[in-house]
């Protein structure tokens, strides 16, 4: 059995996987993504802001996967807009450009399956992998001094203490049509759960039904298809991408609840993207949430590697940013549900209406004054404790405005009642625009 020496390695090879390998490149760190290709292929709608986000991280290649914005028809809680737009992308392509993109940046990349994962049993703090490629016979061992787990949803977890939203399936069909016609997607919400279509320039099409399964029979895997298509044929937001015509390419179910790992982070390891929390698909952000799961990943690694005495500080920012996320995204879903009051009994919608809490989707619990703690922060390439104001939008709280130190500034605004802008003009370069347009931002986080 041979065996490789690594230095970080990557599970993982998609958006979030890249993401962090590319920003420990960065940083100058030797890095290796270890991935095999998805078990199926998928369409999925990304915003702007993930391309920019992409972009941010350095990846540009794969973007030719994604389509320019297209029309995004919504009919929900008895209402149809149609102004709204999204961009649609063909993972399988994207994953593809991806993979490429990441060797030309002068990251390793293994195709290989990992069977084994055993954390520090090489005696050193070290992980021991074992890996299987397609045209080996035996597997080889993988040491690794890091791992970052990146498989997303199919990142094993812990038998017991895993974070669970109501339980959900995503029934999937993708087919081809003929070339041509217009782009496009549309969501509609449906008694018992919710559906999406879309169709690529290409002629591409995906279906997507959301359900409980506990409320649906499933057919057999080899009726799967059949069984979407006619669900659908009732659906109006579907019926222009039903079309006769098309040739199944696959059709599967696989499970799209909500999922928060019970840690996420430990002195040699870490979970980013959908390994460390999934969101709800209604969210429409599944590779914006990976994404902001993993862009300060690199910092996070790069302090426990070479910055010991500020270990624990980085795992407390990973697992609160990680944990923040979930709730947050969890608490949007949950309002966006809320809309939905036609058939609020259903036993679909009267639990993704109750679930998580009834806390509001920004913000902490309660309503306590600004204040100032030690938190957690990213200073360039580590991280670090700082001062930080802490208020009830931003129970994390904020370091910097525009370059600026926020704690300086609220201590001198509040410790000059009535002479604020003087108290702040010498902070701000002696400007008083500047203390006056700060004064503004202050107050309106609740400081005096």
């Amino acid at each position: 059995m041979t065996r490789i020496d690594r230095g970080i390695v990557v599970l993982g090879a998609g958006p979030a996987g890249a993401a962090v390998a590319l920003g420990l490149r960065r940083l100058g760190h030797a890095v290796t993504v270890v991935g095999t290709p998805r078990a199926f292929d998928a369409i999925e709608g990304v915003s702007d802001r993930v391309v920019a986000g992409l972009r941010g991280v350095g990846i540009e290649a794969a973007l030719a996967a994604i389509a320019e914005p297209s029309p995004r028809r919504a009919t929900w809680a008895g209402s149809t807009t149609a102004l709204n737009h999204e961009r649609l992308v063909d993972r399988a392509a994207f994953d593809r450009l991806l993979w490429q993109e990441l060797q030309d940046h002068g990251v390793e990349c293994l195709l290989a399956r990992v069977m084994r994962w055993v954390p520090g049993e090489s005696g050193d703090g070290g992980h021991t992998l074992q890996i299987q490629r397609p045209d080996d016979a035996q597997p080889q061992t993988l040491r690794a001094r890091f791992v970052v787990e990146a498989r997303g949803r199919l990142a094993p977890h812990p038998p017991q203490g895993v974070t669970r939203g109501p339980e959900t399936v995503a029934l999937l069909w993708r087919g081809q049509g003929a070339p041509g016609g217009a782009a496009g997607s549309a969501v509609e919400s449906l008694p018992g759960g919710w559906a999406w279509c879309a169709r690529l320039p290409g002629g591409a099409v995906a279906l997507q039904l959301t359900v409980d399964p506990s409320a649906i029979t499933l057919p057999p895997r080899a009726q799967l298809g059949a069984f979407i298509r006619e669900r659908l044929s009732t659906v109006e937001a579907a019926l222009p991408f039903l079309d006769t015509a098309a040739t199944e390419v696959h059709a599967l179910a696989r499970t799209s609840g909500a999922v928060l790992a019970p840690e996420v982070c430990g002195d040699r390891w870490l979970r980013v993207g959908d390994a460390a929390m999934a969101a709800d698909p209604l969210s429409g952000n599944g590779i914006f949430q990976s994404l902001s799961s993993a862009l300060q990943a690199p910092m996070v690694v790069h302090t426990l590697l070479n910055h010991p005495a500020d270990a624990p500080h980085a795992q407390r920012f990973h697992t609160e940013r990680v944990q923040g996320l979930f709730q947050r995204f969890a608490r949007i879903g949950r309002d966006f549900y809320a809309q939905e009051a036609r058939w609020a009994g259903e036993p679909f919608w009267a639990v993704r209406r109750a679930w998580p809490d009834a806390l509001p989707a920004h913000g902490a619990e309660g309503d306590a004054p600004p204040h100032i703690e030690q938190r957690p922060v990213v200073d360039r390439d580590r991280i670090r404790l700082a001062e930080v104001l802490v208020t009830t939008e931003q129970p994390l709280g904020i370091w910097h405005v525009d370059g600026v130190e926020v704690a300086p500034l609220w201590r001198a605004a509040r410790a000059a009642p009535g002479r604020e802008v003087e108290a702040l003009a010498p902070l701000l370069g002696g400007s008083v625009p500047r203390a006056q347009a700060a004064l503004r931002w202050l107050r309106a986080q609740g400081g005096r």
